[in-house]
Order: structure tokens, then C-alpha cells, then sequence
């Protein structure tokens, strides 16, 4: 029987989702994880993350499927007790998602349907079908972008959707603190992942570009990001509540 925390993480067979699932596995704490279409990547994933203490058990969800939410809040149910011989999630992080790269004027309806969908819509409605699984004293965490407060070429319409879910998690803070859930949003800016079909990781000019913006003098890991998100879900952290914290190195500082 696992007796540790259990998070549920979206997005977590790659990425800066992977590496949230890594550190709070490597910190005794169980994983439930999400992946879109990639089975096999997911699989992948379970094996590597399958510890002594803790392993990450994956799902599949669209997260732009509001439809879906209500039987896969269903199946988290099912595997809480099964797997886990638990009926709570200690922590929700909202992680999932793309980049529709556009400038705001050449924007389509379709896109920015995809962008609204996958960025606001989809993990809002998520976390409130997930509500009666948080344990009261719980955590939700929604990972943003540090575009939300800087310029950065054909990232508007994400950009705008993260932003949105930075204010919704500030009244869900406050709403939610009935039940002692704290809700932040994680800004991370530039990370070398596969994110944007990798353009960070995989173009050496947009990389030292990016690197010569921030004053660590490189661009993010995931590994940057899943190490702050482990550090404030910790009972340290307990006190922090209703705040965007970016994880940059700085960047456009």
C-alpha cells in the first residue's frame, strides 16, 4: 500500500511536466499523470519514474475536451483507490499545453479557439471537476508564462490565455480558501524543452538570443522549473497564496 502525497500532473509525459513529475517522485510523492495521444511516450515515462517510494501512473485526457472531464474525474477517483488505496489529490499543477506561434492581427477564430481551450478553458474547468478530489488543505498550481509580462514576437494569443489563468487563479485563492487551498500560478520563462516544437532547445540563435536576456547568462531547464515547483508545494511554502512567481534566471528583467 502507498501511503505517500499523491499530485496529479497534466502534461507529465514530457517536458517541464516530466520534470515535475520527477521531483516530487524523487520526494516520496505519488503521480498521476496525464498525457494527450503519445501511449507509448507515456509508458516510457512510468518506467523511468518508477521508484522505491513513489511512481507516476499515467492517463490519457484532452484537455480541450470540457466534455471528458466528468469521467476522467471518474477514473482519478478509481485509481486514487486502486493504486493508491486513497480517495484525495494533495496537489493539482495545471501544466498541458502548446504555442499557436501568430502575431495578433493574423490571429484566425480556429486558433485562437485552440489557444482558449488548451490554456483557460480546458485546465479551469478541469481543476473545478477535480474539486471534490482536493483534499481541503490541498494545492493547485497553474503553470503560466513569464510572456505574460514581457514582449515576445507571435506569442499574443497564448500569452493572453496564460494571463487569464493568472487572474482566475487569484480569485480561486480567494474562494478556495474556505477549504485552506492555496492556488499560485508558476511564470517559467525560456526553457530548452520540446516545447514550440523545440525552437529554444533546437535553434542555437533564438537559444543565445534568449540567453543573453537573462542575467544567469543561459536559458532554463526543465529540470529549473520541476525543482521550484517541488520547492513551493512543500509545507514550507504554506504561507504563499494568490501569487504569480516567475521562474526565469531574470529574464527581460
Amino acid at each position: 500500500m502507498c501511503t505517500s502525497k499523491i499530485a496529479f500532473v497534466t502534461g507529465a509525459n514530457r517536458g517541464i511536466g516530466y520534470s515535475i513529475a520527477k521531483h516530487l517522485i524523487a520526494s516520496g510523492i505519488n503521480v498521476i499523470g496525464t498525457y494527450h495521444t503519445n501511449e507509448a511516450e507515456a509508458k516510457i515515462a512510468e518506467a523511468a519514474l518508477d521508484g522505491e517510494s513513489a511512481k507516476l501512473c499515467m492517463l490519457r485526457l484532452d484537455i480541450a475536451n470540457h466534455t471528458s472531464f466528468a469521467d476522467f474525474s471518474e477514473q482519478v477517483k478509481t485509481l486514487l483507490s486502486s493504486e493508491f488505496e486513497q480517495k484525495t489529490l494533495h496537489y493539482v499543477i495545471q501544466n498541458a499545453g502548446n504555442i499557436v506561434h501568430t502575431r495578433c492581427d493574423a490571429a484566425t477564430p480556429e486558433q485562437l479557439d485552440n489557444q482558449y481551450n488548451i490554456h483557460f478553458k480546458g485546465p479551469y474547468l478541469l481543476t473545478v471537476a477535480l474539486l471534490p478530489l482536493i483534499r481541503d488543505g490541498g494545492h493547485i498550481l497553474n503553470i503560466t508564462s513569464a510572456a505574460t509580462r514581457f514582449y515576445l514576437p507571435d506569442h499574443g494569443p497564448y500569452a493572453a490565455m496564460k494571463a487569464a489563468t493568472e487572474v482566475v487563479s487569484l480569485y480561486m485563492a480567494k474562494e478556495l480558501g474556505e477549504r485552506g487551498i492555496t492556488v499560485n500560478a508558476v511564470a517559467p520563462g525560456a526553457v530548452a524543452s520540446d516545447f514550440g516544437g523545440g525552437l529554444v532547445r533546437d535553434d542555437a540563435t533564438i537559444n543565445q538570443s534568449l540567453a543573453e536576456i537573462t542575467p544567469l547568462g543561459r536559458v532554463g531547464q526543465p529540470d529549473d522549473i520541476g525543482a521550484a515547483v517541488r520547492a513551493l508545494l512543500s509545507d514550507d511554502m504554506r504561507w504563499v497564496n494568490g501569487q504569480r512567481i516567475e521562474v526565469t534566471g531574470g529574464q527581460s528583467l
